[in-house]
């Protein structure tokens, strides 16, 4: 028999949303639990230089999201990563969140679950998953260390990732299938390397090796050429996906697999809130994460108010 333990707020998901909003949850005095089952921080904490966070000239996404940690633990919030959810239900009041150890009672769930990167779509990506694909230069990139690596994508966390893994590459390829999406500045940076050979409006047709990975193949959209590159490593950033899975039976998700939310972070269950990537809108900045973060729990400590105030 799992234990049943009553939370004020429990907040699924610890990036930049859920961290911020376990803070002011925690300033607020609600008895606060966040759960996450993956990376404390999310895609945000293998950023190494966050150049547009107001307040930061360049910062460190791990020890961004460090400082955000200790602030919500320091007002009271509990963090746990290790007990991974099984099943959720948000029609009930309270609302149920069960994990493999517990099972929680919250009359106020604010689901930050966030994203994760999109696998490369080859059939071999399978057989070089970590034995060649990556997906998280910070973790993996070290063991390339004089190798030639190859990055796939043109999006700021792309072209983020290539800049950092120059550090170790003796050559690099930038990959990608249409033009860059980037900041300017970054580009700039990347353009300006000597070791990095840009390859746009180029498809990553197959790869190739024994046990690890050893060749890419791409073809050229605009010369209609195939090539073959000799590789050690490539790191895959094509997007990402919404980690809404445990939420399609409770709430009605956009065709993109997000949560509709307003800019007041309500769904359409009182009581629930959707806040950072995994909320359905146009902009998504750290910064906006942030945003979304304190609505969401200055909404929720609404809510709550006037579910005691009912009683």
């Amino acid at each position: 028999m799992k234990e049943r333990i009553h939370k004020d707020v429990v907040i699924i998901g610890a990036g930049m949303a859920g961290l911020t909003a376990a803070l002011y949850c925690g300033r607020m005095n609600l008895d606060t639990l966040v759960l996450e089952n993956g990376l404390i921080g999310g895609q945000i904490a293998n950023a190494v230089a966050i150049e547009n966070y107001p307040g930061f000239e360049s910062v460190n996404g791990g020890d961004l999201i460090a400082t955000v940690q200790k602030q919500a633990e320091t007002f009271g919030a509990v963090i746990d990563e290790f007990d991974e959810i099984e099943h959720v239900t948000l029609k009930t009041s309270p609302k149920i969140i069960e994990t493999q150890e517990k099972i929680y009672e919250a009359d106020a769930v604010i689901i930050a679950s966030g994203m994760n990167r999109r696998k490369l779509p080859l059939p071999e990506e399978k057989k070089f998953a970590g034995r060649g694909v990556h997906y998280c230069e910070l973790c993996d990139g070290h063991a390339y260390d004089g190798k030639v690596i190859a990055v796939a994508g043109g999006g700021n966390a792309a072209v983020d990732a290539a800049n950092f893994l120059t550090k170790y590459a003796t050559k690099l390829y930038l990959i990608h299938r249409s033009e860059f999406r980037a900041d300017e500045v970054s580009q700039k940076r990347l353009r300006a390397n000597d070791k990095v050979t840009i390859m746009l409006q180029t498809d990553i047709k197959a790869l190739r090796g024994d046990k690890k990975l050893k060749e890419v193949e791409v073809f050229d959209k605009t010369t209609g050429e195939t090539k073959t590159l000799a590789i050690d490593g490539i790191f895959v950033n094509i997007g990402v996906e919404p980690n809404t899975k445990l939420f399609k039976d409770e709430l009605t998700l956009t065709a993109s697999g997000r949560i509709p939310a307003g800019e007041d972070c309500r769904t359409e269950i009182a009581g629930v809130f959707a806040a950072g990537d995994v909320r359905e809108k146009e902009i998504r900045q750290l910064t906006t994460a942030a945003a979304d973060g304190t609505i969401a729990a200055l909404l929720a400590e609404k809510y709550l108010a006037k579910l005691k105030a009912a009683i």
